[in-house]
């Protein structure tokens, strides 16, 4: 059984209340750059960006609205790092045409030297899609085009080409390709419809924060329904973990968080990769960037040899 992969979706670049530490708030692009560059050190998988057009006034209070473009952040971080992997968690790509999604996606790749993995989701504010033209009620379906539509866009051909119900191009010539001859797709959702989207054509599952309990039964579902479907690809299974702290906190982290010593974090996040998960995004507590690198730190030097 292999180690379990860890990435971490970025600070700042969201500042929903669910999750956002109150030093964020008046954090800004050099706060952005030294944590992508501390999970590129510490070993993580990858960085993640959100995406959202605009965020109506009935959301804003809890959602905020800051949420930076996907396409320019991880591009912005891409110069300015080496390994480390390039997510979109997730991008709502029925908000645009696939062959803009391609242009944006494929130059990422193309100019990180091969590091996109492109994450996609249904969406949820009505509001983004009125406005940009979008069906927010044919959303999902939208979707399931669109992943077909973007294997297309995303492939080796210069002249994509991809015939559907929604979206119809051929002829039109896309460069520069991406540098990858296969970008991975990972699906992201919990719903009923969005697992069997990750089970039938995701190269990887993004659940939305599903506690552990919940996960063992539908990571058998996703399996069970890709059996069924004759797909033999692997599929990436991830989690998203609890807070997570190293160490002794010396202040309140929160009764969910899971702290301690390095072995002590180790032994609790393996039970993910019993459970089927291939990778989990972490999340640590923190009250400044400082604190939040140095957790990074700590956790790629004493936590994820152990996984």
């Amino acid at each position: 059984m292999s180690a379990l992969a860890y990435g971490i979706q970025l600070p700042v670049q969201s500042q929903s209340t669910l999750y956002t530490e109150p030093w964020e708030t008046a954090a800004g692009p050099e706060d952005l750059v030294a944590v992508a560059r501390a999970a590129d050190a510490a070993g993580f998988a990858y960085v993640a960006c959100c995406d959202h057009v605009g965020i109506p006034r009935r959301l804003a209070a809890a959602m905020s609205t800051v949420w930076y473009d996907p396409v320019a952040t991880l591009a912005h971080l891409a110069a300015v790092t080496e390994r480390v992997r390039l997510l979109s968690h997730v991008a709502v790509v029925g908000l645009r045409h696939p062959l803009l999604t391609a242009k944006q996606y494929a130059t990422l790749d193309h100019l990180s030297g091969g590091r996109l993995v492109l994450g996609v989701g249904a969406g949820h504010v009505r509001e983004e899609f009125e406005v940009l033209g979008a069906d927010f009620g044919r959303r999902g379906a939208v979707l399931d085009e669109s992943i077909d539509a973007l294997r297309a866009a995303l492939g080796p051909e210069e002249f994509p080409e991809h015939h559907g119900r929604r979206y119809d191009f051929a002829g039109l010539g896309q460069r520069p390709r991406p540098a990858q001859p296969y970008v991975p797709l990972w699906v992201g959702g919990s719903s009923p419809a969005a697992v069997r989207r990750a089970a039938l054509k995701g190269d990887g599952w993004l659940p939305q924060g599903d506690p552990r309990e919940r996960l063992p039964a539908v990571i058998a579902r996703l399996k069970a329904l890709r059996e069924e479907a004759g797909v033999e690809a692997p599929c990436t299974i991830g989690a998203i973990t609890e807070p997570l702290y190293v160490g002794r906190p010396g202040w309140d982290v929160g009764r969910r968080t899971v702290s301690g010593p390095p072995r002590v974090l180790a032994e609790s996040l393996r039970a993910y990769r019993a459970m089927g998960v291939d990778q989990i995004q972490v999340r640590f507590r923190s009250r400044g960037r400082t604190e939040l690198t140095d957790q990074m730190a700590a956790f790629g030097a004493e936590v994820a040899p152990d996984l």
